[in-house]
């Protein structure tokens, strides 16, 4: 079978090697630029009171530092009414042990917090053999105050903000897209309540006792610690998308 993709010879093959590279150093140089800026960004001191439920027991959001000055905080959309993990965090979140050791050994705490109790997160974190920490945010304002989770109420009347816009409802059943529909019915919820739920990052920091908001990204924002698509990124056909692929990771038919 002839493959329908261009082929060239090896001379050919590197002078368009050579200029791809030019356009990779120059999208390592502008990611860079991004990171300063990033980092430069205005912190947000953090006054009031949230109380998170862990393995450890009660915890103050400065407890979930764990001694450290950095914390790094994925929102996991696992809501109080789901039965399972989102898959999509669940993916994210599968490159989070191996990376974790090391932040801790460089002042920086990575920590996963989602609405549903304790210990839901705890029986999925086994079943997923997970190490992390990962904390409950139950009957706290936490993940409504960082724009991650939402009201029946801001479903109804569009008064939803997230990813620095404002908008979103409730969907009639003829208006879910497939991907939520299928997402939420593994996680034994509707569209409706899978998505009251929603994917970010937030960075904390701690100096002299007091706790200071870095930085908040959501939806696509996240790509960029979602590991596996990294790797796809840089396999011969790419992403080879045509609608939703991924599942848990003990969900898949070995090959």
């Amino acid at each position: 079978m002839t493959t329908t993709h261009t082929t060239a010879s090896r001379e050919a093959w590197l002078a368009a090697r050579l200029e791809l590279l030019e356009a990779e150093k120059a999208l390592t140089r502008k990611s860079d630029e991004v990171a300063q800026q990033r980092q430069a960004l205005p912190w947000v001191r953090i006054d009031k009171t949230y109380r998170f439920d862990t393995d450890e027991g009660s915890a103050s959001l400065a407890d979930l530092f764990k001694g450290r000055s950095q914390l790094l905080v994925y929102h996991f959309m696992f809501g109080p009414d789901y039965k399972a993990g989102c898959p999509s965090c669940s993916s994210v979140a599968d490159g989070f042990d191996g990376v974790a050791v090391h932040l801790a050994n460089h002042d920086v705490t990575l920590m996963a917090v989602s609405r549903a109790p304790l210990d839901k997160l705890q029986a999925y974190k086994q079943r997923m053999g997970w190490r992390f920490p990962w904390a409950s945010s139950a009957g706290s304002d936490f993940n409504f105050d960082f724009n991650i989770s939402f009201t029946e109420a801001q479903q109804r009347d569009g008064s939803i903000e997230y990813n620095y816009e404002r908008g979103g409802h409730a969907m009639d059943a003829a208006d879910v897209p497939p991907p939520v529909a299928q997402f939420a019915a593994t996680c034994g919820t509707d569209a409706a309540t899978y998505t009251r739920d929603r994917p970010g990052l937030s960075t904390f920091v701690l100096e002299d006792g007091v706790v200071y908001h870095a930085y908040s990204t959501y939806a696509r924002g996240v790509d960029g610690i979602w590991s596996m698509y990294r790797w796809l990124d840089r396999a011969p056909k790419g992403r080879n998308e045509t609608g939703v692929w991924w599942k848990r990771h003990d969900e898949y038919v070995t090959r």
